[in-house]
């Protein structure tokens, strides 16, 4: 097996489908088909079996799926410090970062980051935070900034801390805003338990939810044009977007407010990269 076999496997595992690995590969579906027979062959034991919608792993096939995805972490970690062993600024530095603050907030920071360290590339993977600690966890991204509160056990450092807003395109009162058309979007569980834990603070009724998008965008145009209200981060809000914005407290008169976090493993601040970077938001005036 070699880096291309191990590649091939743990994608196939993650996606439980043959013609989504070998998108995700930019290979065709005929020529990762040659390759994992090639694989069986090679080890003389079936990988996986064939069921409705996908396939299924044998027990032979986990544990070589296993042992693919340990090689490649090693790989990656050798490439890193072999890179990094002459203490120079270069390399690529892997990224998981929240979908909200990839949007609004990271674009400005690599330029600036990249303007300083012109010999660093940027490998960047972006959704949710559950999904951004499962790279971290993976060691797939070497370091993950995620909003809300999560379980860590290596380093965390506070980026930035913000208020839920209530937006409107008409002015209105909190107190009356349970009778108006509330519009959802679809985001992590961290930030849905937030918003239903102010509003259950605040009313004794649920909101009276008109419409779900897809996409916290979304839910602000359909805001802009009047179709509801919604309650959304601070940091998605431009004074462009012409809306009556309300910071969000509960009874007790405390902020409804949300974390952002850097998070790491303390060893790969041995890589010139990584320290380099978490000097660098470290010494931000404004993350």
């Amino acid at each position: 097996m070699d880096e291309k076999d191990w590649t091939a496997i743990r994608v196939l595992y993650e996606e439980k489908n043959i013609s989504r690995a070998a998108e995700r590969l930019y290979i065709s579906q005929p020529a990762l088909s040659y390759r994992l027979k090639n694989l069986e062959a090679e080890f003389g034991t079936k990988i996986f079996f064939k069921i409705k919608g996908g396939i299924e792993f044998t027990p032979e096939g986990t544990h070589l799926a296993e042992y693919a995805d340990d090689m490649i972490k090693k790989l990656q970690h050798t490439k890193d410090y072999m890179m990094n062993m002459q203490g120079e600024v270069k390399g690529t530095l892997r990224l998981g970062v929240s979908s909200n603050f990839a949007q609004y907030k990271l674009p400005k920071i690599l330029k600036e980051f990249s303007t300083e360290y012109p010999q660093v590339q940027f490998s960047v993977n972006t959704g949710w935070s559950t999904e951004v600690m499962d790279l971290l966890n993976s060691s797939t991204v070497q370091l993950g900034i995620f909003r809300g509160d999560y379980e860590w056990y290596g380093e965390r450092k506070l980026l930035h801390t913000e208020n839920l807003c209530l937006i409107s395109a008409q002015e209105i009162t909190i107190e009356n805003s349970a009778d108006l058309p509330f519009i959802n979007y679809k985001t992590d569980n961290s930030l849905k338990a937030l918003i239903m834990g102010w509003w259950q603070d605040q009313f004794s009724e649920p909101p009276r939810v008109v419409m779900e998008t897809d996409r916290l965008e979304t839910c602000k145009e359909m805001v802009k044009n009047d179709l509801g209200i919604a309650v959304v981060p601070q940091i998605c809000l431009q004074p462009s977007d012409n809306l009556h914005v309300y910071e969000l407290s509960y009874k007790d008169g405390n902020p409804v407010s949300r974390h952002t976090w850097l998070m790491y493993d303390q060893d790969l601040l041995k890589l010139p990269t990584v320290r380099s970077f978490v000097k660098f938001l470290e010494d931000r005036p404004s993350v």
